[in-house]
């Protein structure tokens, strides 16, 4: 998507899990009196659904982390930027954070064409920058930025995973339809689903292709084609407020029960639908995150984190809360492993960005790696919406855990190409069902 604006300067004492460096200089470093942080989120419109829980996990973390003592015994403070109002304006807060608020780190983006918008301006600048949620594949496939690292997965493996519990789960599917955003992330998933399914399934009928604007609120054209159509399957990565809209407007037509849904960002949504969403579909996380995750890395850590935001905020944490966590993780562990480098002193720009090139930070469900092109490997975990008593709204059963290093596309690689490669074999390495 392309948004992108900024919220008021928050300047609250945020500390926790990740947290950003100060002094932009090269040469030796006095330690700032402030770690100044700042944070591209969506603060405002449909897309706040997401960006608004990962301002409040931030906020909780830092926090937590000032009340620790800080980053390197420096406390931390955010300074917020709403996405939303599109990226000629979120580049003017980019700038604007760097020279005139002096921050030493910057977390962008959920839009993917927010990331697309911002990373050029982490080389310009010599800005560390964490590409925090974005999905787009383009960034580190498209050209080499030193200063920016994303934290989490992206669209290659978030799309090939459910691609690939789809051919484990209904390996008979025929036709398929795609209801998508119109903008880069909705278009980009889009083509490397077609490219992997040509390559491991040839054949299948694509009886619908369709893509809808960000902030839809009607989709009863769609619905009304969809039924007619009648596909096997129906994929959307749509997300946020649109994807909210589209399930209850399908349900209400009945369409779930004449195509089998494949929903690989799900996860956020459903504490939001709650009963609406029905069971037997295929839903995602992009990457591990759900609460009934049966083999977390540290189950203690992911409880308490569940739990602290819970008690704080009366909801679950969505994925866009353990990205952002994962982001302050990675935050903590590159300041630690830079300071150490330095022998307990600061670092400037070049000595940190050098700090999170290859890092390895763990987090409550699982460990990710930082790549030599600064993409980062995240488990993606798949499985079929179902109901419990523990929770109120659907979450996953039959879960596949896909390790990173399968679903990843190799560095050097661009995501189609190497999906148009691939082979039915490759799903012999697909996993079996986690326990539990």
């Amino acid at each position: 998507m392309t948004t992108i604006t900024r919220r008021d300067a928050m300047l609250g004492a945020l500390t926790s899990g990740s947290l950003l460096m100060a002094g932009g200089n090269a040469g030796a470093q006095q330690k700032p009196s402030e770690l100044r942080v700042g944070i591209a989120t969506f603060l405002s419109g449909s897309a706040s659904v997401f960006g608004v829980p990962a301002r409040q996990t931030a906020e909780l973390l830092f926090e937590e982390i000032n009340k620790a003592g800080g980053i390197g015994g420096v406390p931390v403070r955010a300074y917020f930027v709403d996405e939303a109002p599109g990226t000629d304006h979120l580049v003017g807060e980019y700038r604007r954070l760097v020279q005139n608020e002096g921050v030493q780190l910057i977390f962008a983006a959920i839009s993917s064409g927010s990331c697309l918008a911002c990373t050029p301006l982490s080389d310009e600048m010599r800005k560390t920058t964490l590409l925090w949620d974005c999905g787009t594949q383009r960034i580190f496939e498209e050209g080499r930025h030193p200063y920016a690292f994303r934290t989490q997965g992206y669209g290659g493996p978030e799309v090939l995973a459910p691609f690939l519990y789809l051919m484990k789960h209904k390996p008979d599917f025929r036709s398929i339809a795609v209801l998508n955003q119109d903008y880069a992330w909705g278009r980009d998933s889009w083509e490397m689903w077609k490219a992997s399914m040509d390559a491991m399934k040839p054949g299948v009928r694509v009886v619908a292709e369709m893509y809808h604007r960000l902030g839809a609120t009607d989709f009863s054209t769609e619905i009304t084609r969809l039924l007619a159509a009648r596909p096997d399957v129906i994929l959307s990565t749509s997300w946020g407020g649109d994807l909210v809209t589209l399930v209850r407007q399908a349900a209400e037509r009945r369409l779930f029960d004449r195509s089998l849904f494949v929903l690989p960002v799900a996860e956020a949504s459903l504490q939001i639908l709650g009963r609406t969403f029905p069971a037997g579909h295929i839903i995602g996380a992009r990457g591990d995150h759900w609460n009934n995750h049966p083999k977390p890395k540290d189950p203690a850590r992911l409880a308490k984190f569940v739990e602290m935001y819970r008690a704080k905020y009366n909801e679950y944490p969505i994925y866009p809360c353990h990205h952002m966590a994962q982001a302050i993780s990675a935050m903590q562990a590159g300041y630690a492993r830079a300071i150490a480098a330095k022998g307990g002193g600061w670092p400037n720009d070049a000595e940190l960005a050098d700090a999170f090139r290859g890092l390895t930070f763990d987090t409550p469900t699982s460990t990710i790696t930082l790549r030599e092109d600064g993409q980062g490997l995240e488990d993606q975990i798949v499985g079929v919406s179902h109901f419990t008593e523990r929770f109120p709204f659907a979450v996953p059963k039959d879960m596949i855990l896909f390790p990173a290093a399968m679903v990843a596309t190799p560095v050097g690689q661009k995501s189609v190409e190497w999906m148009k490669g691939l082979k039915a074999e490759f799903l012999a390495q697909v996993p079996a069902p986690l326990a539990g």
